[in-house]
C-alpha cells in the first residue's frame, strides 16, 4: 500500500471515530510532544527552540510507531518566537532552567498581574486594543508602554515577532504535507481555541486574580467574557480546518472543579463558551474537548451540545464514567493515565488498555491517546506496547464495517439538518472594533485625500494587511 492509500484509510478511520461510528479499527493519536525529543535523540532545548528538529522528530514518531494521526508539532511554543517578542511568562530551557527541561509558563504573582482589577471597563470596550495597548507591554521584556518614547528594542520586537510568527505558521502547510506524503499520517487537528474565562485566568488576571473577581466584581468578570467571545470564535474558525474534517483544538484549562466551583461554571464559563461551541457546529467543525484535569462535574452540561459537535478527551477523568455518561452523543478520546505510561509496568499497561478497548471502545467512538500531552518522562517501551494492544485488540469484527466517504462528521445526514436551528453567536451585539480588525477602514478613509477609482479594492487590501496585526496579538494571546 502506498502512502496515499495508507493516508486516506487512516483519515477515514479518524473521522469515522470522531462521528461516534463503528470504524475498521480504533484509531491511535497519541499527542506527544516532548516525549518526540526523547525518542528521536534531541533534547528538550533543542526541541522547543528549533522548531525544524521539533518537526523531524514528529515525522520520526510517525513513522516508526505507524500511528493513525498525531499533531505536527507538539511542542506549539517555539521559543524563539518567545524570545523575539520578549514574553516574560516563559521559562525557556538553557535560559534560567535546565536545558532538559521542557518549556514552562510562569504566572505572575497576583500584584504583577497583566490586567489589573480595575481595568475591566477598558477590556470589555476593545478587546484587541487593550491587548496591543496595555497586555503587550506587561508581557514583553521589549514592547515599550503607550505615552513612552519608542526604542530600537520596541521596533525590532515587533518586527521580528511578527516575522518570526508568519515564518513558523507557514512552516506547518509543508509539515502536514511531509506527514501525509512520507508517513501516510493523518494531522490530527487544526485551528486554536481557548474559553473566555480560560483567558481571563491564564493570561489576564491569573488564577489568583480572577477568583478574587469572582467574589468582588463577578458581573464584570462576565461582561469581559461576552467581550471576549467574538474575538474567540473568530479566531476558531479562520485557523480550522477548510475541509472541516479534523476538529479544533480546545484546550481547557480552569473552568473544573475545584479551580471554580459549580456554580459559577454555570453562571460564567459555559453561558460564554456553549454559543461558540455552537458556532463552530453550525459551520460545521468540531471542537476536541481536550479536557486537562477532572470534568465529571458537568458531564450533564456537556450533553445540552448536538450530538458529534464534539469530541470528548478524558485527561484525569475515569474513562469508564465518561464512557457512560457521553458516548451516547459523542467520541471520546485519551484516558490512558499518563502515570501508567510513565511507570507502569508492561502487564499494567496492557491489562488497562485491553479493558479500555473492551469497555469504552467496543461500540465505536474511541480513540485511544493518553489522558495528558506526553512529555518526556514517558517510557518508550510502554507507549510502544500501547500502540501494539491498540492494533492487535483494536479491530472491530468483520462485517460490522463499511468503508464510510470522508464526510466531515457535521454532514452525517441528522447533523446536517440540525446545524442552521442552532442559535450560536446570532443575536448578539456586535463589538464596537469587529473581529479579525485592528483599525478599521472606516476610520482609516476619514484620514486620507480623496478616493478616486476603485475604493473597495483599496479597502480590500487595507483590510487583509490589518487582519495580520489582528491575528498577532489574538496568536500571541492564545497560542504562545
Amino acid at each position: 500500500m502506498n502512502t496515499d492509500q495508507l493516508y486516506q484509510e487512516r483519515l477515514r478511520r479518524y473521522v469515522t471515530a470522531m462521528r461516534n461510528e463503528k470504524p475498521d479499527r480504533v484509531p491511535i493519536r497519541p499527542f506527544v510532544a516532548e516525549f518526540t525529543a526523547r525518542y528521536a535523540g534531541y533534547t528538550c532545548q533543542e526541541v522547543a527552540h528549533d522548531y525544524t528538529k521539533a518537526f523531524e522528530a514528529a515525522i520520526q514518531c510517525a513513522r516508526d510507531f505507524d500511528w493513525d494521526a498525531v499533531v505536527p508539532n507538539m511542542v506549539y511554543v517555539w521559543t524563539g518566537l518567545a524570545q523575539a517578542a520578549g514574553l516574560r511568562y516563559y521559562g525557556i530551557p538553557g535560559i534560567g532552567i535546565p536545558h532538559t527541561t521542557g518549556f514552562n509558563y510562569i504566572e505572575p504573582p497576583e500584584h504583577q498581574a497583566f490586567m489589573k482589577e480595575d481595568e475591566y471597563d477598558a477590556l470589555i470596550d476593545d478587546p484587541t486594543g487593550f491587548l496591543y495597548n496595555v497586555w503587550l507591554p506587561r508581557v514583553s521584556t521589549e514592547v515599550c508602554k503607550i505615552g513612552e518614547p519608542s526604542t530600537y528594542r520596541n521596533n525590532l520586537s515587533l518586527v521580528k515577532g511578527a516575522m518570526a510568527m508568519l515564518s513558523y505558521f507557514y512552516a506547518f502547510g509543508p509539515q502536514v504535507a511531509r506527514l501525509r506524503s512520507e508517513c501516510g499520517t493523518v494531522s490530527a487537528i487544526s485551528g486554536i481555541f481557548k474559553a473566555p474565562f480560560d483567558i481571563i485566568a491564564d493570561k489576564l488576571r491569573g488564577y489568583i486574580g480572577l477568583t478574587m473577581d469572582m467574589r468582588t466584581q463577578p458581573q464584570k468578570v462576565l461582561k469581559a467574557c461576552e467581550a471576549l467571545m467574538p474575538h474567540l470564535c473568530h479566531v476558531g474558525l479562520t485557523t480550522a480546518d477548510p475541509n472541516r474534517l479534523v476538529p479544533i483544538g480546545f484546550w481547557m484549562h480552569r473552568g473544573c472543579v475545584p479551580f471554580i466551583n459549580p456554580k459559577q461554571f454555570d453562571s460564567h464559563y459555559w453561558p460564554t463558551l456553549k454559543p461558540i461551541i455552537q458556532e463552530f457546529w453550525k459551520h460545521g467543525h468540531q471542537t476536541l474537548f481536550y479536557a486537562e484535569g477532572k470534568w465529571r462535574y458537568h458531564f450533564d452540561a456537556f450533553t445540552e451540545l448536538p450530538d458529534r459537535s464534539i469530541v470528548f478527551h478524558a485527561d484525569q477523568d475515569d474513562i469508564f464514567e465518561a464512557h457512560r455518561k457521553l458516548h451516547h452523543k459523542f467520541c471520546l478520546s485519551g484516558g490512558i493515565p499518563n502515570v501508567l505510561l510513565s511507570y507502569g509496568k508492561p502487564e499494567e499497561v496492557r491489562d488497562f488498555c485491553k479493558k479500555v478497548l473492551r469497555e469504552v471502545a467496543g461500540e465505536g467512538g474511541y480513540i485511544m491517546d493518553a489522558g495528558a500531552i506526553m512529555q518526556d518522562d514517558t517510557s518508550i517501551e510502554n507507549l510502544r506496547l500501547m500502540t501494539a494492544v491498540g492494533r492487535e485488540f483494536g479491530a472491530y469484527s468483520a462485517g460490522s464495517f463499511q468503508p464510510p466517504t470522508a464526510l466531515p462528521p457535521a454532514d452525517v445526514p441528522a447533523s446536517a439538518a440540525e446545524r442552521p436551528t442552532l442559535a450560536g453567536m446570532a443575536g448578539r451585539a456586535q463589538p464596537k472594533v469587529r473581529p479579525g480588525v485592528c483599525y478599521p477602514w472606516e476610520d482609516k478613509v476619514k484620514e486620507l485625500p480623496p478616493i478616486t477609482g476603485s475604493q473597495d479594492l483599496m479597502r480590500k487590501i487595507w483590510e487583509d494587511i490589518d487582519a495580520f496585526g489582528n491575528l498577532y496579538i489574538w496568536q500571541l494571546l492564545l497560542s504562545f
